[in-house]
C-alpha cells in the first residue's frame, strides 16, 4: 500500500509539477504529515525531489528527472473504461484505483499529448445524472460490483416497484449507469432480468457460476431499453404543437419526444404549428404530460383522450372564472 502512494506521489509531481504538501494530502486522501515522511523516504531512495520555500512554494523533482515505472495493475486496468466517469468509478469503490491508473498513464504519454491531455481535462467536465434527480441511496452497490467481476451467484433481498419484498438468487452479469441510476443485469430462473440496484435491501454472496458465453451487455441493455419504452409508451397521440410546443417537447417529454420530434416528416402549416405523433403513457400520466404544454399543445387523437384533455381544461377554467 505504501509503495503504492509512494510512486502516486512521484506520478503526480511527474505530471503536474510544483505541489504543496496540503493538495498532495487532499489528492491521496492522507494527513499532511505522511506526505511529509513519504517525501523523506522518496528522497532517501533517490528520487531527486527537492522543496521550494516561499508563498508559491511546494514540492518538486529536478528538471528532466522523469520515472517509467508506470505499469498499471490489475485493478487499475479494470478501472479505465470508468476513466470518464469518476462519481461511477467511486460509487463502485474504484475512485482511488482510477486516480492512481490516469497518473500512470498521464506519465508515460509524451510531453506534447500530456499538455493535450490535460486541456481537455480542463475544458470538459461529464456530468451524467439528471437535474433534479436526486441521489439514490446506494450501499449495496460495491459489493453487487464485486460479484459482477467474481461471477459469482448472489442471494439479495429486493424491493419491487409495489413496494412488496421478495428473495432472488441472481448470476450477476453485468452493471449499468443510466442517468444516475444503476441497473443490474442478471440471470434468474432462467431468464436475463434487469433490477435496479438502489432496491436492493441485502445481499450474500454464494458460489461461482460461469458466464454466458458470447452475452454481450451493451446489446442487452439496447435491447431490453426498446422493450421498456414500449412497455411505458403503449399509445400514440397525434397532436398539434406550436412552435413554442415544439421547443417544450424534450424537457416536457423527454428522449421519446425528443426522437417523435426528429422522426416526423409532416411540415409546419402557415402559423407555425406541426402535426406529431407522440408517445404517451396510458392512463393520468398521459393527461398530465399533455397538460403541461398549456396553450402550446392541441390533442387531435385519440377521441378519449382529447375528451379528457378538454374536460381538464374546461375544470381549470371554472376555477378561475
Amino acid at each position: 500500500m505504501r509503495a503504492s502512494r509512494l510512486l502516486s506521489v512521484l506520478l503526480l509531481l511527474q505530471n503536474r509539477g510544483r505541489m504543496t504538501a496540503e493538495e498532495l494530502a487532499e489528492e491521496l486522501e492522507v494527513s499532511v504529515r505522511t506526505v511529509y515522511r513519504d517525501i523523506e523516504s522518496l528522497s532517501a531512495a533517490g528520487v531527486p525531489v527537492y522543496a521550494e520555500r516561499g508563498r508559491a512554494g511546494g514540492y518538486r523533482l529536478l528538471d528532466g528527472y522523469r520515472t517509467r515505472l508506470t505499469g498499471l495493475t490489475g485493478e487499475e486496468a479494470q478501472s479505465l473504461p470508468l476513466a470518464g466517469l469518476p462519481d461511477a468509478a467511486a460509487e463502485l469503490g474504484l475512485g482511488t484505483v482510477l486516480t492512481a491508473a490516469q497518473l500512470k498513464l498521464y506519465a508515460a504519454l509524451p510531453d506534447e499529448l500530456r499538455g493535450r491531455a490535460g486541456k481537455v481535462a480542463e475544458r470538459f467536465v461529464l456530468d451524467v445524472p439528471g437535474w433534479f434527480g436526486g441521489i439514490e441511496s446506494l450501499p449495496h452497490l460495491a459489493e453487487v460490483a464485486q460479484t459482477v467481476w467474481d461471477s459469482r451467484r448472489v442471494s439479495v433481498r429486493y424491493r419491487r416497484w409495489d413496494n412488496s419484498e421478495t428473495n432472488r438468487l441472481l448470476e450477476p452479469l453485468g452493471l449499468i449507469l443510466k442517468a444516475g441510476n444503476w441497473y443490474l443485469a442478471a440471470h434468474c430462473d432462467g431468464a436475463t432480468r434487469t433490477y435496479r440496484v438502489s432496491r436492493i435491501l441485502s445481499l450474500e454472496p454464494g458460489a461461482a457460476f460461469e458466464r454466458p458465453a458470447g452475452f454481450d451487455l451493451a446489446a442487452y441493455w439496447r435491447e431490453w431499453s426498446e422493450q421498456f419504452e414500449r412497455r411505458m409508451y403503449p399509445r400514440v397521440a397525434v397532436v398539434r404543437l406550436s412552435p413554442l410546443g415544439r421547443e417544450l417537447v424534450p424537457f416536457y417529454l423527454g428522449a421519446v419526444g425528443a426522437r417523435a420530434l426528429r422522426e416526423c416528416r409532416a411540415v409546419p402549416d402557415e402559423d407555425g404549428w406541426l402535426r406529431v405523433e407522440l408517445p404517451v403513457e396510458p392512463g393520468a400520466p398521459a393527461l398530465g404530460e399533455l397538460l403541461r404544454f398549456g396553450p402550446e399543445l392541441q390533442v387531435l387523437e385519440p377521441a378519449d383522450l382529447r375528451d379528457r384533455v378538454a374536460a381538464a381544461v374546461g375544470r381549470m377554467g371554472a376555477f378561475y372564472g
